[in-house]
């Protein structure tokens, strides 16, 4: 349950719904459609792998350590979508920032490469998220897995997201993603934690499919 006192949100913590049977059902899901998209997908994914080093030099894949379940690092894959060394530029973009909270999103970052704007537009840069699903570090849908340093300035409640695998999409992503703060973010993760079902996991899925297509709601 979810209250507001003053303007802080205070959350009365639920049992977690993504137990027991429900979490065997989740991760058979996740794997079988991980396993199946990454074979069907790899045309497409060599493809982007192609047209990635052709714009611009550097490596194609993109390798960042972020916080998964329990709180335990993970290596995530992505496609790389800046030009190499932007992590060391990004200390000095800190008065760019859109993002509210521990988050740092810039919504025409100078940094991103020709195809790479493309691909973030379209979220195909996060397609290579399916090898951490199949690996079982990640889900289809889950909260969005953050790096190292934007736990450190989580507040107490704001952990409760970490209880549960990160996912590719979710709540946050379907309902006006880059436009929400960050913790509006955490209570539609916390929802979703403590509401989990099959169909809740289908209709987000579902629904991510034409905000991609459109673009809607992504930097």
């Amino acid at each position: 349950d979810v209250d507001d006192l003053g303007g802080v949100p205070m959350i009365g913590i639920k049992e977690i719904s993504i137990t027991g049977w429900k979490s065997v059902t989740k991760r058979a899901i996740d794997f079988t459609i991980a396993l199946v998209g990454l074979i069907v997908l790899s045309p497409l994914m060599l493809l982007i792998a192609l047209t990635i080093k052709l714009d611009s030099p550097g490596p194609v894949l993109f390798r960042q350590i972020r916080v998964g379940k329990g709180g335990r690092h993970f290596v995530l894959y992505k496609f790389r979508s800046m030009r190499e060394g932007a992590e060391e530029e990004q200390q000095k973009l800190t008065d760019l920032n859109e993002a509210e909270g521990p988050i740092f999103k810039i919504r025409h970052d100078p940094r991103c490469t020709t195809v790479g704007k493309f691909l973030r537009r379209t979220s195909l840069d996060e397609m290579l998220q399916l090898y951490n699903v199949l690996r079982g570090e990640m889900s289809l849908v889950g909260p969005r897995p953050p790096i190292p340093t934007e736990v450190e300035h989580y507040e107490e409640w704001h952990k409760k997201r970490l209880e549960v695998s990160p996912g590719m999409t979710g709540l946050w992503q379907v309902s006006g993603r880059s436009e929400l703060s960050f913790d509006e973010m955490v209570l539609l993760d916390i929802y979703y934690i403590e509401n989990w079902s099959a169909a809740l996991d289908t209709e987000i899925f579902l629904r991510t499919i034409p905000r991609i297509l459109l673009g809607n709601g992504a930097y």
